[in-house]
């Protein structure tokens, strides 16, 4: 198995971050891991890039990048309800809302040579060390089932799975989409 180091995205990161990026066909054709910032998913990569250039700048993403040597090979997003606002099937999100949690975990990517091999659990464990050092608090992410679904040709599962988040300690609190969960988890500060 691979050890691996993580780092925040900042700064100082921001080359290594963008290699990944650029490396896997800029992320679903552009998207610079920007769909859950308040400015959205617009289509454009140019667009994206320089926004979250500007949002690494300006100290408004939290995100850890996963290493294997010295090449980031993957990443995991996280940030308060208003640093990430915008979730997939929002409507359904809100419909049985009771409180809003501290820290939201929104994508995770992997980049194509290295999937299967635990980036993403890397990330997503140092996502919650994170947290912890922050102060802790309610952590929600918005998983995919795989348990009980066929496999889904060309599929990825860009705010991972279900099974992922559950050995870490998640457990689901309602069912916002076919396949996608809302979990929780409280992390003490």
């Amino acid at each position: 198995m691979t050890t691996y180091t993580t780092r925040l995205l900042g700064p100082d990161t921001w080359d290594d971050f963008a290699t990944l990026v650029e490396a896997n066909n800029v992320v679903w054709g552009g998207c610079w891991c920007m769909g859950f910032h308040p400015e959205g998913f617009t289509g454009k990569a140019s667009e994206h890039r320089a926004a979250k250039e500007r949002h690494v700048r300006e100290g408004t993403v939290h995100q850890v990048l996963v290493y294997d040597g010295g090449a980031a090979v993957g990443w995991c997003q996280f940030g308060t309800p208003d640093e990430l606002p915008n979730i997939k099937n929002l409507k359904a999100y809100e419909k049985d809302l009771v409180e809003l949690p501290t820290w939201r975990i929104g994508c995770i990517f992997t980049g194509s040579k290295h999937r299967g091999r635990g980036v993403a659990r890397a990330a997503v464990t140092a996502v919650l060390d994170e947290i912890r050092q922050a102060g802790g608090g309610v952590v929600e992410a918005y998983p995919e089932q795989v348990d009980d679904r066929k496999p889904q040709r060309g599929a990825y599962l860009h705010t991972g799975p279900e099974t992922l988040y559950e050995d870490l300690g998640f457990v689901r609190d309602r069912r916002i989409s076919k396949w996608r969960w809302v979990v929780r988890r409280t992390v003490e500060g």
